[in-house]
């Protein structure tokens, strides 16, 4: 469920007409409802209250601060994967002792930041990560909390470029070694070992995978344990999938019901890392009708938004479904379009074959859950402006991030010495 709905004729961010922030604030620009993320959160929160939980919302999804502020104001900490992540969840009133820090490359500047920080933990990807972290601690006079990321070697089922799971990927420790190498953080100064981490992959529409990763966390737990060493947190990451199309995913509740069968016993404190499921379906990109161009075997529908704005469907081939601010009539003429932006690339496609309403100039149009993975990945390919971003809450809206434009990107820019 999300608060975007057709009130009067036009599809409205809850109480707050898309039209009116269309010529207020100019096109393309994406607006999120504070409403549905907080409802999201919350169903989350239910989702998982029967075990002791810390939710850590992954700000890599959507790492606008006022996106940050309302779900801290919820009782969310933040997952960051980099030292700007972790300013901008600190900027937005995240308390350090909930923050996570992941990834795979994290450096060594990157890691004083974070211990002099106070973070909640390192998500620890590498024993190289391990060794370095190990010294950098103990120069600061500190014993940093970590958990060891595995890698567990279950296939996600999910787009190959998301999947983080395999041993084939990039990330983690390979199961096979999480229990050796967890063994040697303990005996680090500089280390205060708390448990283990996974994150098999992003936009899981199966729960089996997560079933089968729990299950060999588990294992590994109590392996642990039987060797003497303390296990206290459990990171079970993110990458629950949400409804893009029609397609049916599991519910949150379900989710929350699997972690409790496989790993309810433990007397762990868990950690979760949702992103996408919170931030997903609480945004729309809003986007202009430039032109209705026909083409010798296709009718293209130019609009302004581009793919530096909504890169998921060229990086991914990901669908956005694409909706009419005006609402169509009951009887509306529909037209087969490939729904293109101006930018020169034919990866610029938002959409091939797409049935929608019948469309022309100046007409609006929305695409649906925009919030995750949509301003966050965005750039100024083309010297394209960096669009606004739009925070609605009931009748009242306010621009959270202003229109970056070519002139603001050129005063970051210089001729060097010897041009004049």
């Amino acid at each position: 469920m999300d608060h975007f709905i057709y009130k009067d004729g036009e599809l409205c961010a809850e109480g707050v007409a898309l039209s009116k922030i269309a010529r207020e604030v100019g096109t393309p620009f994406y607006v999120y409802s504070q409403a549905t993320l907080e409802r999201h959160y919350q169903v989350f929160a239910d989702a998982v209250k029967d075990i002791e939980a810390t939710i850590c919302f992954a700000v890599k999804a959507n790492s606008n601060i006022s996106v940050l502020r309302v779900l801290a104001d919820q009782g969310a900490g933040a997952d960051v994967v980099s030292v700007g992540e972790l300013k901008r969840a600190i900027k937005a009133g995240v308390p350090a002792q909930k923050v996570v820090f992941s990834g795979v490359g994290k450096s060594r500047s990157d890691l004083v930041y974070a211990v002099k920080a106070g973070i909640r933990q390192i998500n620890v990807e590498s024993e190289e990560e391990l060794v370095v972290l190990n010294e950098v601690a103990q120069e600061l006079g500190a014993r940093m909390p970590i958990v060891l990321r595995v890698n567990p070697d279950v296939d996600a089922k999910t787009h190959e470029k998301i999947s983080t799971g395999k041993s084939d990927n990039k990330f983690g420790i390979d199961w096979k070694r999480a229990v050796e190498v967890y063994q040697r953080a303990s005996n680090m100064a500089g280390i205060d070992a708390k448990g283990l981490a996974c994150h098999i992959g992003s936009q899981l529409t199966d729960l089996e995978p997560f079933r089968a990763a729990f299950r060999r966390m588990k294992e590994m737990v109590l392996e642990l344990r039987g060797l003497g060493l303390d296990v206290s947190r459990v990171d079970l990451g993110g990458g629950l999938g949400i409804p893009y199309d029609e397609g049916a995913t599991p519910l949150p509740v379900e989710y929350g019901k699997l972690v409790v069968e496989e790993l309810g016993g433990l007397d762990v404190e868990f950690e979760f890392e949702p992103g996408r499921m919170i931030a997903g379906n609480a945004g729309l990109l809003v986007s202009e009708v430039l032109y209705v161009k026909q083409g010798p075997e296709k009718t293209f529908v130019v609009i302004d938004a581009a793919m530096n704005d909504l890169m998921r469907p060229s990086l991914y081939g990901a669908y956005h479904a694409i909706v009419p601010v005006l609402q169509p009539e009951v009887d509306n003429e529909q037209m087969t379009y490939d729904v293109v932006g101006p930018i020169c690339e034919t990866g610029d496609t938002f959409a091939k074959g797409r049935v929608l309403p019948k469309l022309a100039p100046h007409d609006l149009v929305a695409f649906r859950t925009a919030g995750a993975y949509g301003s966050s990945m965005s750039s100024t390919y083309n010297s394209r402006d960096l669009v606004p971003e739009v925070m609605v809450k009931g009748n009242d809206y306010a621009v959270i991030r202003k229109r970056v434009d070519i002139e603001a990107l050129m005063e970051l820019e210089n001729l060097a010495d010897w041009q004049g």
